[in-house]
């Protein structure tokens, strides 16, 4: 092999050596940490675990002065582990690239971090390992403005969405001056599939259509499914209908599928400032406040 090509499938510790970068004089590195965890796009990756192989090689500045064997002055081995175990518990993930990114994002946000090589392998997917890999450095981190949004969630039970209140409720919520998002009852006369599993994605797809069924009941109204969408939308002034199947299916614990579960689910992944349920009585909540709002109740 010629000496780039043996870089580029050796551990990227030799890609480091060979990309060198003012500044940096030390390197930390973990090799080989395998961890078991569902990923992929495919249907056929999903309710499966398969092993990931992480390398990773964090390029950083000699201390200024002697250390004095004290671990807070240094970046710590950990961190690297603890990026890893952050952001594959976050959610689930179709892409290795997305995770790449985002571990990369997590170790470059240490102040002693100068550059991070990321290399994930999958290791159980067709004869041989298959996987990417990135390199970053500070200001190639992610664009997305990551100011908190703390919204109001409203459940909208199906006597809600019946009601002749509904839009008085909406322009009273919409008044709150915080961003709103809309979760939807499951519908009274759905399909029925036998297998939890495929049950799971038709309620699921049953909400995201009485979603789009509200669209254009308000100019301001828009179907935001990933974080990404929601967040964009609820910084710009739209009123969110949460369509929920793929942070759902994505998440790395089981959310209920209760309808009014699956919103105070959602509040709590938000942070939310409040969760109104119309038409239903809301579980209790530590972290914000929970309203019941009868069929009823024209004011809320």
């Amino acid at each position: 092999m010629t000496k780039v090509t043996t870089s580029a499938f050796d551990h990227p510790e030799v890609r480091a050596v060979a990309m060198p970068i003012d500044g940096v004089n030390d390197r930390l590195s973990l090799r080989d940490h395998i961890v078991s965890v569902e990923i992929g796009a495919f249907q056929a990756e999903r309710a499966m675990e398969q092993r990931l192989s992480f390398d990773v090689v964090v390029e950083v500045a000699a201390p200024d002065a002697d250390l004095g064997d004290d671990v807070d002055l240094i970046l710590s081995y950990d961190r690297i582990t603890w990026a890893i175990e952050h952001e594959l518990a976050a959610e689930r993930l179709n892409l290795l690239e997305t995770l790449a990114e985002r571990i990369a994002d997590r170790v470059l946000a240490e102040p002693q971090a100068l550059r991070v090589f990321v290399r994930i392998q999958k290791l159980d997917k067709g004869n041989g390992a298959l996987g990417v890999e990135i390199v970053r450095e500070p200001g190639q981190a992610s664009s997305v403005d990551q100011k908190t949004v703390h919204p109001t969630v409203a459940f909208l039970s199906n006597g809600a969405l019946a009601s002749p209140h509904l839009t008085q409720w909406i322009e009273q919520l919409s008044a709150l001056e915080v961003p709103l998002v809309l979760c939807l009852d499951l519908p009274a006369h759905g399909n029925h599939a036998d297998g939890d599993w495929a049950q799971r994605n038709i309620d699921l797809l049953a909400i995201e259509q009485v979603a789009w069924g509200m669209v254009s009941m308000d100019d301001r109204f828009t179907v935001a499914a990933t974080r990404t969408e929601l967040d964009w939308a609820m910084k710009n002034g739209k009123i969110c209908l949460w369509a929920p199947a793929k942070m759902v299916l994505d998440a790395t614990d089981e959310p209920p599928l209760s309808a009014i579960n699956l919103a105070h689910w959602f509040a709590t992944q938000w942070s939310a400032s409040a969760l109104y349920a119309i038409g239903e009585t809301p579980p209790a909540s530590d972290t914000f406040a929970t309203h019941s709002v009868t069929l009823d109740q024209t004011k809320l």
